[in-house]
C-alpha cells in the first residue's frame, strides 16, 4: 500500500522561459529533501530531468520530465517542463496533471514571453499559481522593480509571501511570521498585512474575525481561505529563491507543503462525458473508494522499453493486476507493472492513490489524452482539451533511401503520438508529406530523432502553405444522382443550402428535412459526401472551413436508393452550391514576436512591411533590446530566419502563432485557382 494518501499529495508543474532556472530549481529541491546527495549540473549533463542525450547536448529541456520528493510528510510530484517556445505544447499539456503551476522568472532576464503564455494557459485551466523569482543573488538585480513589473503584467493579486534580504543572500518569511528583520525592499510587516488583507477578502466570517483581532490570525485559521483565494486567482503569491546556491529553497518547500493545494483543495479537473452538443460536465473526486479514473498526459515510445503511458490518477486507486479500459474500449488491459518516474529512472510501485503520477509500459492502445478507468460507467469520459499552439512551421519530407516509405510512416506516427504539437499532413494535390511543428528548432529535433532513434534519413524542402477555402455568400445547391447498370440502380436526390460562418466557425451540418423526403439512414451519407469536398477543396484544392450546410429536401427510391447514391448526391449538390456562393481562398495570418537589439528596429519594421505585415506594438528593454509584436501572412515568412540573422548580426530571434485566416490578394487567388484547374484537367 501507499505510505501516504491523497491529502498528502502536492502536484506542481514548473513552467517558464528557457533559461529561467526550472531544471536547476528541481535539482535544488531534490537535494534539499535528500532524494539526491547533491544537485546535478546542466553544464555537465548530470541533472535528473534533462536525461535525454539531445537535452544534454543542447543544454535545455526538450520534453516534460517527472520526479518527486517528500517534505514534512507530504509527497510532492514535480513536473519540469521545457521553456523554449518551440516546445510550448509539451509544457502546456503537463498542466492537465497538476493543481499548481509554478511560474519561474529569472531575476536577470525579467518577464519573458513563455512565462506570459504559461501564466495565461494556467489561468485558462483554472490552476492555482505561484510565481518564483529565481537567481535573486545574481549581479545587477533589481527585485523591487521586477516585483512591480510582475504586478503590472499579471495583476495586483500577485503579492510577495516572503522577501529577499542581505542582497539576495537569504529570504525572510512574511506569512507565517508577522514580523521580521530588515529586507532588501518593503518590509515583513507590510508584506504580511497585504497578503492577509487579500486572503480574508474571500471569507466574510474571517473578515469579521480579522477586524476584531487585527493581524493576530494564525496560519491555521487562514488555511481554508488561503486555498479559496488561490482557486479564485484572488491571490498569486510571489517568492524568491536561488536554485543555484539554495537560497530560499527551505522557504519554498514550506510554501509548497503548507500552502499549495492537495487534489481535493484545487479546482476540480474539467471532466466531460459525451461529445458535441450532448457533452456534459461530470464530477470526479479524489476519493480512493470510487471507481478508478486517470488521464494520460504524456506518451513515450522507447525503442527498448516499448510505449510508456504517463498518467495522473484523479479518482480511485490503481494497483498492479488492476483491469483498466482505455477510453471506450470494450476490452480491458491488465496492469502488470506500475512505475513512479524519477527522470529516466522507472521505480516499480504496487499502488497509486488519487493525485499520484505513475506510468504503465507496453500497452499499445494507450495514447495521449486517453482516460483510463476500471468501469464501463465511465465510458465516454474525457478531460476537457487544453488549447495547445497551432503548429505552423512545416517541412515537406521524403525518405532518402528507396523502400523506407513505410518505415518513415511508422516513425512519424510514433513521434506524433508523443507530441501534441506535431501534425503530419499528406497534401494529395502536391503529393507531399508535411511535418508541422512550432518552430525550426522543434523540427530540427524531430529530424534528428528520425535519424538517430528510427534510422530514417529524409530529404526536406519548404512545404505548400496551408491555405483554406470558404464561401462569402449564401447559396443553394441541388443534384439528382441516377444510375442504371442493368440490375438494381442507384438513386438519390438532394437539395441543400449553404451559408458562411464567422472566421473560425468550422463546419456545421443541419438536417432540415421534413416528412421523410430523405430517410434518416441516408443523412450521414449526405454528410459524408459533403465532408469529402471539405477535405479536398472545391476551387483550389485546399480544405474548406467556416460553412454551414442545411439539407432541406430530396427524394429517394424504395429499391435503388443506397448510401453510395446519397454520398454522390450530397457531394455534387454541395459543389453546385459552392459554385454560386462566391468561394474564396484564405491564407493564414500569424502573430509574430521578434526580439533583437534596438538599433535593428528600422530594418525589421521595413522588412516586415515588405512582407505584407505590420507592427502592432513594440517594447524597449533595459538591456538595449527591443520586442516587436506584429502580424504577417505565413506565406511571406519563407527564408525569414536567415534574413533575420542578416539584419541582426545573428542576435535576433522570433516565434509565431496562428492569429486568423483572411482572403489572399486577388492575384494570388487567381494563381491558386488556375493551378488547381490545370491539375483537374
Amino acid at each position: 500500500m501507499s505510505d501516504y494518501n491523497a491529502e498528502d499529495v502536492r502536484n506542481i508543474a514548473l513552467v517558464g522561459h528557457a533559461g529561467s532556472g526550472k531544471t536547476t530549481l528541481v535539482e535544488a529541491l531534490l537535494a534539499a529533501t535528500g532524494v539526491i546527495s547533491a544537485p546535478g549540473s546542466i553544464e555537465r549533463g548530470t541533472t535528473v530531468c534533462d536525461h535525454d542525450a539531445l537535452e544534454k547536448e543542447l543544454r535545455h529541456s526538450l520534453d516534460v520530465a517527472i520526479t518527486s520528493c517528500s517534505s514534512q510528510g507530504k509527497h510532492i510530484n514535480l513536473i519540469d517542463t521545457p521553456g523554449a517556445p518551440d516546445f510550448l505544447g509539451r509544457a502546456i499539456s503537463a498542466l492537465a496533471a497538476v493543481e499548481t503551476a509554478v511560474i519561474i522568472i529569472n531575476a536577470q532576464a525579467g518577464i519573458e514571453p513563455v512565462a506570459q503564455r504559461m501564466m495565461k494557459a494556467a489561468d485558462r485551466r483554472s490552476l492555482c499559481r505561484l510565481i518564483v523569482i529565481d537567481q535573486i543573488d545574481g549581479p545587477e538585480t533589481d527585485l523591487a522593480s521586477l516585483t512591480e513589473q510582475i504586478r503590472e503584467s499579471f495583476g495586483s493579486e500577485c503579492l510577495p509571501i516572503n522577501l529577499p534580504a542581505d542582497g539576495g543572500q537569504r529570504v525572510v518569511d512574511c506569512f507565517f511570521q508577522p514580523s521580521g528583520g530588515a529586507t532588501d525592499f518593503s518590509s515583513v510587516e507590510e508584506a504580511h498585512a497585504q497578503i492577509i488583507d487579500q486572503v480574508v477578502e474571500v471569507d466574510e466570517e474571517l473578515m469579521e474575525l480579522y477586524l476584531e483581532q487585527g493581524q493576530e490570525l494564525k496560519p491555521e485559521q487562514l488555511h481554508d481561505a488561503f486555498e479559496e483565494a488561490l482557486r479564485e486567482a484572488h491571490l498569486i503569491p510571489i517568492c524568491y529563491v536561488s536554485g543555484q546556491t539554495g537560497v530560499g529553497i527551505p522557504e519554498l518547500l514550506n510554501i509548497l507543503v503548507r500552502l499549495m493545494p492537495n487534489p481535493a483543495e484545487g479546482n476540480p479537473p474539467p471532466f466531460m462525458k459525451g461529445e458535441g452538443a450532448k457533452m456534459t460536465p461530470v464530477q470526479v473526486a479524489p476519493d480512493p473508494s470510487l471507481h478508478a479514473i486517470a488521464h494520460v498526459f504524456k506518451v513515450v515510445n522507447d525503442p527498448f522499453r516499448g510505449k510508456l503511458g504517463v498518467f495522473r490518477i484523479h479518482q480511485g486507486r490503481i494497483a498492479t493486476d488492476s483491469q483498466l479500459f482505455v477510453g471506450d474500449a470494450r476490452k480491458p488491459f491488465k496492469v502488470n507493472h506500475l512505475f513512479r518516474l524519477h527522470g529516466a529512472e522507472q521505480i516499480e510501485v504496487t499502488e497509486g492513490v488519487p493525485g499520484d503520477i505513475l506510468a504503465v509500459a507496453r500497452v499499445e492502445d494507450i495514447h495521449f489524452d486517453a482516460v483510463l478507468h476500471d468501469s464501463h460507467e465511465e465510458d465516454q469520459f474525457h478531460l476537457k482539451s487544453i488549447e495547445c499552439p497551432v503548429p505552423l512551421f512545416g517541412l515537406a519530407i521524403n525518405p532518402i533511401k528507396r523502400g523506407d516509405e513505410q518505415k518513415l510512416t511508422d516513425a512519424l506516427h510514433k513521434l506524433q503520438a508523443e507530441d501534441p504539437c506535431l501534425h503530419i499532413e499528406h497534401n494529395a494535390s502536391a503529393n507531399e508529406t508535411v511535418m508541422r511543428g512550432l518552430g525550426e528548432q522543434h523540427l530540427r529535433v524531430l529530424l534528428k530523432r528520425l535519424a538517430e532513434q528510427f534510422h530514417v534519413e529524409v530529404d526536406t524542402k519548404p512545404p505548400s502553405i496551408p491555405y483554406r477555402e470558404t464561401i462569402s455568400a449564401p447559396a443553394e445547391g441541388h443534384h439528382r444522382h441516377k444510375k442504371q447498370t442493368g440490375g438494381a440502380g442507384q438513386f438519390g436526390e438532394v437539395y441543400l443550402r449553404i451559408e458562411p460562418l464567422e472566421r473560425g466557425g468550422g463546419f456545421e451540418f443541419v438536417d432540415a428535412t421534413v416528412g421523410g423526403s430523405i430517410p434518416g439512414q441516408f443523412i450521414p451519407s449526405i454528410e459524408k459526401g459533403i465532408r469529402q469536398v471539405l477535405d479536398e477543396g472545391a476551387i483550389a484544392g485546399f480544405p474548406m472551413q467556416d460553412v454551414r450546410v442545411s439539407v432541406y429536401d430530396g427524394k429517394h427510391h424504395p429499391v435503388d436508393s443506397k448510401d453510395i447514391a446519397f454520398v454522390t448526391a450530397g457531394r455534387k449538390a454541395f459543389l453546385d452550391a459552392v459554385d454560386k456562393a462566391r468561394a474564396i481562398v484564405l491564407e493564414p495570418i500569424v502573430k509574430i514576436r521578434i526580439a533583437a537589439q534596438s538599433q535593428a528596429m528600422g530594418d525589421l519594421a521595413g522588412d516586415l512591411s515588405g512582407r505584407r505585415g505590420h507592427i502592432n506594438g513594440s517594447e524597449s528593454r533595459s538591456d538595449g533590446r527591443v520586442i516587436i509584436d506584429g502580424e504577417v501572412p505565413l506565406a511571406e515568412l519563407e527564408g525569414y530566419e536567415s534574413r533575420l540573422k542578416s539584419m541582426t548580426g545573428g542576435n535576433g530571434t522570433y516565434n509565431i502563432e496562428l492569429s486568423h485566416y483572411e482572403p489572399v490578394p486577388g492575384n494570388i487567388q487567381k494563381q491558386l485557382r488556375d493551378a488547381f484547374e490545370r491539375v483537374e484537367d
